[in-house]
């Protein structure tokens, strides 16, 4: 069984209460509707506090060294606490970078030709860490230089410091328009969009106003036989069916799979899930 060292200990009033290896954290989550199962004593325990009112900041931070080492579906993370409140990793991608593992080392397993992978608003790289450690070619792409730096560190906690992984600075947009015009093709996509960006030079990234562009130079993207499409998305309003409708629209005439849902943080029994996000995927079939 791999190993998790993240658990989500409780959750409730617009907050939850994490743990990342041995250090137990307190973050606001606005889906968190319920009432706390643990008490405010339980709570207290957090060695970390980060508040969105008035400044974002964190508290009781000295309690934690400055960056420390975890392992989430078999990839190991860097986590280190930014002044935004994250600490280098989406756990509730766990299932997708355990799927995307299994599919690429299906397709492998099936043909002797190996993947190449497009990673976007890639981050700190855990898709493109599931992706290289199965054996597939990676283009990891962010706007962010930090999170590059960050997904390269990760890469070399991984073992993954030579593989085939290129690792681009670019605004999205741009980056597609170019990889078209060179005629660039993938065997699979994926992309988890934020509500608002900026690009490398400050272009703007809506996604209400370019998913559906961006989705289409994604199409135009993939090689003849494409293998899968990820799609996962933090933004209100795009919900389980809304990405469903997306992706088949997207996928419209390619015959394969359409699975759709929500991410949620998990603990023990009886911790109540915790909604975070969306993701609609779909996958050659074979």
């Amino acid at each position: 069984m791999e190993k998790n060292d993240y658990t989500l200990i409780d959750s409730g009033k617009g907050n939850k209460l994490e743990k990342f290896g041995p250090f137990l954290i307190r973050r606001p989550a606005a889906q968190a509707l319920w009432i706390p199962t643990l008490s405010e004593k339980e709570w207290d325990k957090a060695q970390a506090v980060f508040t969105r009112e008035e400044d974002k900041k964190w508290s009781q931070l000295r309690t934690l060294p400055p960056k420390w080492h975890i392992n989430v579906a078999g990839i190991t993370f860097k986590i280190e606490p930014t002044d935004f409140g994250h600490l280098g990793i989406f756990p509730e991608q766990k299932p997708q970078w355990e799927w995307i593992t299994r599919t690429i080392l299906h397709h492998h397993k099936k043909t002797s030709s190996k993947m190449k992978v497009l990673n976007l608003f890639a981050y700190s790289g855990g898709s493109t860490m599931a992706a290289g450690k199965a054996g597939a070619e990676v283009v990891h792409l962010d706007a962010s230089k930090g999170m590059i730096t960050w997904a390269r560190e990760n890469a070399a906690l991984n073992g993954l410091t030579d593989a085939p992984i290129r690792w681009i600075i670019d605004d999205v947009k741009k980056f597609l328009k170019k990889e078209l015009r060179r005629g660039s093709k993938y065997d699979a996509i994926i992309l988890d969009p934020p509500s608002f960006g900026r690009g490398s030079k400050g272009e703007i990234f809506k996604i209400e106003e370019d998913i559906l562009s961006l989705l289409d130079m994604c199409r135009q993207l993939l090689s003849d036989r494409p293998v899968f499409v990820l799609f996962s998305c933090h933004s209100p309003g795009f919900t389980e069916i809304a990405m469903k409708n997306l992706m088949g629209q997207m996928m419209k005439g390619v015959d394969g799979v359409i699975e759709s849902g929500e991410m949620c943080l998990f603990g023990e029994k009886n911790v109540l899930p915790l909604p975070s996000g969306t993701f609609a995927r779909w996958y050659c079939g074979d």
